[in-house]
């Protein structure tokens, strides 16, 4: 799946879409943890989830500094994450960390066009570069363990 998020013109709009995001990251995690059979995979996962919460805790932050709509949930992508992860399910672990990883491609595009908005302030660049590695690092674990 392709995201467009990160091309919006408004600054406010790029973050309540970030926002959307990330929920829709975490219920995709969610719905991993819970199909994965390998307990120490879902444990790595797990950690991953809690940075998307991170995200999600800053986004929501920014969003108030900029008068921002605070999505309480994510989009219909929502349902292609997760929905992916479930049909994955039938083919086992290594076929939800592929799901995963390809789902990862999404919050890496994002990030990386965030930080390069044109009315991002320093602190969110900041901010946007390090979401941008923590999904990089999510993403090559993923295809790493897929791969194992």
């Amino acid at each position: 799946m392709v995201t467009t998020v990160g091309t919006e013109t408004a600054f406010s709009d790029l973050v309540t879409n970030l926002i959307s995001l990330e929920h829709d990251a975490i219920a995709a995690y969610d719905s991993t943890i819970e199909r994965l059979s390998d307990p120490e995979l879902a444990t790595r996962v797990a950690e991953f989830r809690q940075d998307h919460i991170q995200h999600l805790n800053t986004l929501q932050k920014i969003a108030i500094s900029v008068n921002a709509e605070i999505p309480e949930g994510g989009d219909m992508k929502q349902w292609l994450t997760t929905g992916k992860i479930a049909l994955a399910d039938l083919m086992g672990d290594t076929a939800i960390l592929k799901a995963m990883r390809s789902n990862e491609d999404d919050t890496v595009a994002a990030y990386d066009r965030a930080r390069n908005h044109d009315d991002a302030i320093q602190e969110s660049r900041e901010f946007f570069e390090h979401a941008l590695m923590d999904e990089k690092r999510h993403r090559a674990w993923m295809e790493k363990a897929a791969q194992a």
